[in-house]
């Protein structure tokens, strides 16, 4: 069987080529978990025989990012970008994937395959990417944030993220407050470190169960989401309302950090919730639905 040739940018194929690809990968063997590992190590040893290993366990599994890149389909990139992005995210995760670890390949690859369609729908939404040294220190709280969930199926306190990253708790919640927790997964997580939010997301789950998978998967959708569609303030009282990657706060407490009344923190967050249910990216929460 020929080769089947991945790249980032197949946005020229026409709807008669994109049934071929699917028909041509639709032929592609599966492969089994011993077959993984062993593809795995070799990719590790690096050369042609790496490069041959990596290129089978990412063709292997171009089924699955189609049937991922159809969950987000709508939104005004066609399907085939879609995919192609999709595509960018497994071959990074075959680059990255560690077999010791006793783990199925694709339930790591779901993180970068998922990252890399909603980084191309949050670009498509008008998503403005803010300078890094604003980002720096939100970013610092959300990395802690996510790990802390990860591993305890709550939301820290300002005190436990406190003392995780070691800054005063009322910085932490200033900058809680104050920042929209909407950065982009591409950002750096600070000035001085070259680490995007997207490997800090991956690297905290990779290994974790499939439950914790969807539910690292799902706050990330709902971070994207709340990125496209609300207001800095609207953000801000929803994430902080919820609890979403931060501390959860009542009403009273947010307005008054706001100075804002309790009932005009509810009918921001009230508009904000709506603004979401009517948006062009609503389906993106309903696929967690249930």
């Amino acid at each position: 069987m020929r080769q089947i040739k991945i790249s980032k940018s197949i946005t020229t194929r026409t709807e008669e080529s994109l049934n071929k690809y699917l028909t041509d990968i639709s032929r592609i063997p599966m492969i089994t978990p011993e077959q993984e590992v062993e593809l795995a190590q070799t990719i590790r040893k690096g050369g042609r025989t790496g490069a041959k290993a990596k290129e089978k366990l990412v063709n292997a599994n171009l089924r699955f990012v189609v049937s991922v890149a159809k969950q987000y389909q709508h939104q005004g990139i066609p399907l085939i970008d879609l995919i192609s992005e999709g595509n960018v995210g497994l071959i990074t995760a075959a680059d990255k994937f560690d077999e010791t670890r006793g783990f199925k390949f694709i339930s790591y690859a779901i993180w970068w395959i998922r990252q890399s369609i909603l980084q191309a729908i949050a670009d498509y939404s008008g998503m403005v990417r803010r300078p890094q040294s604003q980002i720096a220190i939100s970013n610092k709280i959300k990395n802690a944030t996510n790990a802390f969930m990860l591993k305890n199926q709550r939301n820290p306190s300002a005190e436990e993220l406190s003392e995780i990253i070691s800054l005063e708790i009322e910085k932490i919640e200033k900058a809680i407050q104050s920042e929209a927790h909407v950065a982009s997964i591409d950002a750096p997580i600070s000035d001085d470190d070259t680490t995007t939010m997207a490997d800090s997301i991956a690297s905290a789950a990779e290994y974790a169960s499939d439950r914790k998978v969807d539910y690292e998967s799902m706050c990330s959708d709902v971070m994207l989401v709340l990125g496209a569609v609300l207001s800095e303030r609207e953000r801000a009282i929803v994430v902080q309302s919820f609890g979403i990657g931060c501390p959860e706060r009542g009403l009273d407490d947010i307005g008054s950090t706001m100075g804002l009344s309790r009932e005009r923190v509810r009918q921001i967050r009230e508009r904000g919730l709506d603004k979401i249910r009517k948006s062009n990216m609503s389906y993106i929460l309903l696929r967690h639905a249930g």
